[in-house]
């Protein structure tokens, strides 16, 4: 018995998210990150070099840019390939799992942004009451 197995024997379902030592949580957190949900929506559009993905992701440092490929690569969400040239190019572009993943991440992302002015809205009356306590 392998160590996911033995962590879910347990559980009617195989895998369970608020389980502490689950591993899917570790995943979650790196699809749900700042950075992680980014990287994924920008790689949803092809393939990229990773300045070109670090100027499509705007903000993200070359450290955390870095990282978080390492981890999503790491995860079977995204691949690395580099060539042999001089200088070496390296490509990233999403698995067939990491499109799936960023196909329903987009979803969520459009409705978010679709409904930013309610949530800006909503931050406002929000503000207004604590102002006035």
């Amino acid at each position: 018995m392998d160590i996911t197995q033995e962590r879910t024997a347990d559980r009617d379902l195989p895998f369970d998210v608020f389980a502490k030592a689950c591993p899917s949580r570790g995943t979650l957190e790196h699809i749900t990150g700042r950075w992680g949900a980014l990287t994924l929506g920008a790689l949803h559009e092809g393939s990229l070099r990773f300045n070109e993905l670090r100027r499509r992701v705007d903000g993200v440092s070359e450290k955390m840019l870095s990282q978080t490929l390492h981890a999503l690569e790491r995860d079977g969400l995204v691949h690395r390939e580099a060539q042999p040239t001089n200088p070496p190019r390296v490509d990233y572009e999403l698995t067939p799992l990491g499109h799936e993943l960023a196909t329903r991440l987009l979803g969520l992302i459009h409705f978010l942004e679709g409904r930013m002015d309610d949530v800006l809205d909503a931050r406002q009356r929000y503000d207004e009451t604590r102002g006035a306590l």
